[in-house]
Formats: structure tokens, C-alpha cells, sequence
């Protein structure tokens, strides 16, 4: 993965005596809040509804093992000893005190990590595939080139005060792993009739108040260009885009009203002043960054260990983890291994400071000392040898990370919500939970097979729930929390939103709403057939008509 050098450390090490100046000046008076506060959203720094949170960067879902043991350290020394894994593999502390954040940014640029442009109206961290150079379905390795673009948008003067806050992802695979087409920019890699790489560049997407799924503006970019197309993307959006109203500020506003080719072709007339200038990437400086991405020491392995297959075939509980939670690995004889972060009865994406030592440790013993983040809100030990699968098996147990849950309604992708943002309408966790125990028999999950619940507690929609198959929104009405449910929602590369099945339910009744919805799914689906085929089958309307039904009755 890669390493800082030493202009990349200087930077980060200037900005933090730069914020803990403005902390001590705003503590003492010296700053007004209206004067602090875009200095502290520029480190990631929030004001929540108890107390001050901080977002700190994991640029494409990265992590070596003393960086997850320095996470840990922090959440048990300034926070309330965890963490939050979010949506855009980064990670937020929901209780550090104001005048500690300059101490915890020290440590954390003491292992190479920072919170710059984890907020703000600027390009945030680019996120990518979780399995990024080692999937089996992988046609490049895309994470040399989120690095490049990591380099391009760190500190770029233009682009520090756009409209609205700006997100990339970058997907390298065959499958879409990272929601590229609801980010603002979604890059695919490609390659052409030459066999020749490149990118398929995907703008306009987004979700909050104004869900939009990305429009194609190019379907083949030549990959030295990546970088002057971006910047021409920028310009654009920082010409055209509105400011006058932060609800209509991003860019998927700006495409939909200008209409795709339109924004296309001022990006292609803007692109033609920097096409084949100093931002054209030389391969030098391609290699330069990619010898950071170069594959660890794996061993010359049989396709399949013995001792694996006969675990699996005589232990269930173990074959059922392996279903859901091993990913297939590029390399014979590894396999990539998913911890899930969705037990019953924590919240989703939660991780206490012990568990992240645990997983410091697994990394070290089991995975060349590296962690990813996914964008469904877990972690994973990406080069782990099948001999080794039954060892990870019991220790993640011990951690409490071994549920076979990876893809199944209980593997919900959620939100702080209302019990921790100010933002919010409504809680998301409480709603989490009480699926969770209403689900808890993975027989039955298992026969369910995948489906993607997703909540957000507002319309920021931070949990992505319009692209859940299970979409669930927290909306307030009258001064109380209620819950909106929409149905079909997906990523990947045929994502679409959610539609809306009625009118609001109470907190109360959410859990006994989503087994109604199971109950029509289950009483109406062909043999094998997945949940989002029925929906798209046989449309909303089946369970619109048992809810509200079963809504009336009970009223």
C-alpha cells in the first residue's frame, strides 16, 4: 500500500500545528464561531448533537496494522473506546472533547493518517473496491489510480470551495463494488478494441434530498488522461454550479439541468485546453505510484487446501461462514475474508478499540498487516491462505466479527442517525437492532438468500438507503420519529433508486413492517428466485397491499 514521502508528511504535519493553532485561538476566545467554523469542518471536525465528531480519511478503504492499532489507541484514550466505520470507508469518532482533536490529529500523521477534506465543499476521500488487487474478477488494479487522483485533489487551490461537497469512486472489476454511479464522479475501468486501458467516466450521481443515478459522459478515456479530464469535470462545476442554494449545489443538479451531453460537451471544450499538458500522466510517474501496489510475498499454493475442504464439508457452521464471508482471491490457494461488523445488538459498522487491536493482530498473523474497509460498512483481511481460513474462523468468533451475515438482510448498512447526528430526523440504529432480532435465525436467512437493507435518519442519506433493496428513511413528523420504506433499490452497475411504497410507519412497528414484506416475498418467489427479481417481477404493489392492509386492521 502506499507509503507517505516526505512532502506528503510535511503537509499533513503543517496542517495540524495550523489547527491546533486555531483550536487554542477559538478556545480562547480569539475566533468567533462563524470564524472556526470552516476552519474545523477543513480537518474533518463536526458538531454533533452531544458532542464534537471526527471523520478521519481512509483513502480507498486502506489500512496497514499499526494504523488500526492507533485507531484503537485514540478511541480508547479520547473517545469512548470505539469507532464508526461509515458508507465512504472512512471512520469517525462520535465523543472526542474540542481541545483534544489537535492531539489526536498528531497521532494520527504520526502513522501517516489525517482528517483533510473529510468535509467541506471540496473533493473528498476517493473510495474503491474493497477486493482492489485481488479480485478474481478484477481487469487492472485500480488503486494506483485512486492514490493519483488522492494526489491531484490533496490541497488543489481551485478546487478547495466548490459549490458542494465532491465524491469519487473508482471500480476496477468486473463487478461494481463501490456504488460508482451514485458518486459525483464514477470512474469504471475499461478496456478498448486494442486491449488497451482506460476509464469510463460516470458523472452526476448522488443521493441525499435529490437522488440521481450518474450519467455517462465518456465512454473511453485514454488512462494518461484521467487527471486533465477530472480538472476539466472541476472547472466545469465550479463555473456552472449553483450557490445561491446548498440543496441544489451539486453537480448531479447541474448535469440534470444542463442535460448529460450538454455538461459533456463543456467539459470536452474546457478538456481541450489541458488535453497533452503538464497534468498528462507520464508513465514514470504511472510506475512511481503503482511500485507502492505491488502484490506481498504469497507462497506457491494448491488451488485448494485439503484441510480447508474437509473442514467445510464436515463442520456447518464453518461452510456457512465460508459462503458468505470468504470472497474468491486471484492468487491460488488465498481467499479473502470479510469480518462482519453486523452482530445483533451493536450497531452497524461499530467497532470497540479491543476488536481493532484483535484485528491488528489477525492482520499481522494471517494477512501481510493489512485491513480494508468496505462500503457496506465492514473489514477485511484480504490475503488470508485457505490453511489459515479455519483459524481466522475462530478468532474472529472470539472477536466477535465471525457472523456468517455478508450480503443477508442482516448485513444492514445504517447511519449514526438520531442518536448521534444533528442532522438527523430520526434514529437509525434502534431500527437496525430490532431487524436484527426479529431475523436472528440464520437457517432462515440463509434461505432467504441476499438482500440489502439499507437506513439513513435523514434525506443526507448517508446510509444510501435509495439504493437498498430495503430502503428505510427516518422522517420527522409532528416531532416524532417515523420511518419511510421504499423497495428495489440496488448498486453496482445496473443501480437504481428505490420506489416509495406509502405513507410512514412508526418506530414501533418497523421490524413487524419488514416481516411483511419477507412474508410476500417468501409466499411469492419461483424456487431460487432473489428478492429484487420479485420485486422487479411483480412490481410494489403485493406489498403495499399486505402492509397497509395489515396497517388498517391493527388501526
Amino acid at each position: 500500500m502506499y507509503v507517505y514521502d516526505d512532502y506528503d508528511q510535511q503537509i499533513v504535519d503543517e496542517r495540524v500545528a495550523q489547527f491546533g493553532d486555531q483550536t487554542r485561538r477559538y478556545l480562547a476566545g480569539d475566533l468567533t464561531e462563524d470564524e472556526f467554523r470552516p476552519l474545523r469542518l477543513q480537518n474533518g471536525l463536526y458538531i454533533q448533537r452531544h458532542a464534537p465528531m471526527l471523520r478521519v480519511a481512509i483513502p480507498y478503504g486502506h489500512l496497514r496494522s499499526d494504523q488500526v492499532r492507533r485507531l484503537a489507541s485514540i478511541a480508547r484514550r479520547y473517545d469512548r473506546g470505539y469507532a464508526h466505520f461509515t458508507t465512504r470507508q472512512n471512520l469517525q469518532y462520535n465523543w472526542p472533547k474540542l481541545e483534544d482533536v489537535p492531539k489526536i490529529l498528531a497521532e494520527l500523521a504520526e502513522v501517516q493518517m489525517h482528517a483533510i477534506q473529510t468535509s467541506g465543499n471540496c473533493v473528498r476521500n476517493t473510495t474503491s473496491d474493497q477486493f482492489a488487487g485481488v479480485a478474481h474478477d478484477e481487469l487492472i488494479d485500480p488503486r494506483p489510480w485512486c492514490e493519483l487522483i488522492r494526489q491531484w485533489s490533496t490541497f488543489h487551490p481551485e478546487f478547495a470551495h466548490l459549490p458542494r461537497k465532491f465524491k469519487i469512486a473508482v471500480s476496477g472489476s468486473v463487478q461494481d463494488r463501490s456504488a460508482t454511479l451514485v458518486h459525483d464522479i464514477g470512474v469504471h475501468v475499461v478496456r478498448n478494441a486494442a486491449g488497451e486501458v482506460g476509464f469510463k467516466v460516470i458523472v452526476g450521481g448522488g443521493l441525499g434530498r435529490t437522488p440521481v443515478i450518474g450519467s455517462v459522459i465518456r465512454e473511453f478515456l485514454p488512462r494518461q488522461h484521467l487527471l486533465s479530464y477530472f480538472d476539466a469535470i472541476l472547472r466545469v462545476y465550479n463555473r456552472y454550479g449553483r450557490r445561491d442554494n446548498k440543496y441544489k449545489a451539486r453537480i448531479k443538479i447541474l448535469v440534470k439541468a444542463m442535460t448529460p451531453e450538454v455538461f459533456a460537451a463543456k467539459v470536452e471544450a474546457e478538456w481541450a485546453h489541458l488535453k497533452d499538458g503538464p497534468m498528462t500522466l507520464t508513465q514514470a510517474e504511472i510506475d512511481r505510484v503503482a511500485k507502492h501496489f505491488v502484490a506481498p510475498g504469497y507462497q506457491t499454493l494448491p488451488g485448494d487446501d485439503a484441510g480447508y475442504l474437509a473442514l467445510k464439508a464436515e463442520n456447518k457452521a464453518f461452510a456457512r461462514w465460508v459462503e458468505r464471508n470468504v470472497f474468491g482471491h486471484k492468487v491460488p490457494g488465498y481467499a479473502a475474508v470479510t469480518l462482519s461488523l453486523k452482530p445483533t445488538g451493536k450497531p452497524p459498522g461499530d467497532a470497540t478499540s479491543e476488536q481493532l487491536e484483535g484485528v491488528a493482530d489477525l492482520a499481522d498473523k494471517y494477512s501481510f498487516g493489512e485491513v480494508r474497509v468496505s462500503h457496506e460498512q465492514n473489514l477485511i483481511l484480504a490475503d488470508v491462505r485457505q490453511s489459515d481460513l479455519a483459524a481466522v474462523w475462530e478468532a474472529a468468533k472470539t472477536l466477535g466479527f465471525a457472523t456468517p451475515n455478508i450480503g443477508l438482510l442482516t448485513d444492514i448498512i445504517c447511519c449514526p442517525g438520531g442518536d448521534f447526528c444533528s442532522l438527523a430526523n430520526a434514529k437509525s440504529i434502534p431500527i437496525a437492532e430490532a431487524i436484527q432480532r426479529r431475523f436472528d435465525d440464520l437457517d432462515y436467512l440463509f434461505d432467504l438468500g441476499e438482500i440489502d437493507i439499507n437506513i439513513s435518519g435523514c434525506m443526507n442519506a448517508c446510509g444510501h438507503h435509495h439504493v437498498g433493496n430495503i430502503g428505510i428513511l427516518g422522517v420527522d413528523k409532528s416531532g416524532s420519529e417515523w420511518y419511510q420504506v421504499s423497495l428495489g433499490g440496488r448498486q453496482g452497475h445496473a443501480a437504481s433508486l428505490g420506489k416509495v411504497i406509502g405513507p410512514s410507519f412508526a418506530q414501533d412497528d418497523m421490524a413487524e413492517v419488514i416481516s411483511q414484506i419477507i412474508e410476500v416475498y417468501v409466499e411469492q418467489r419461483h424456487e431460487d428466485e432473489r428478492f429484487l427479481e420479485l420485486v422487479d417481477r411483480v412490481g410494489i404493489e403485493p406489498f403495499k397491499t399486505r402492509i397497509y392492509q395489515k396497517e388498517r386492521a391493527h388501526g
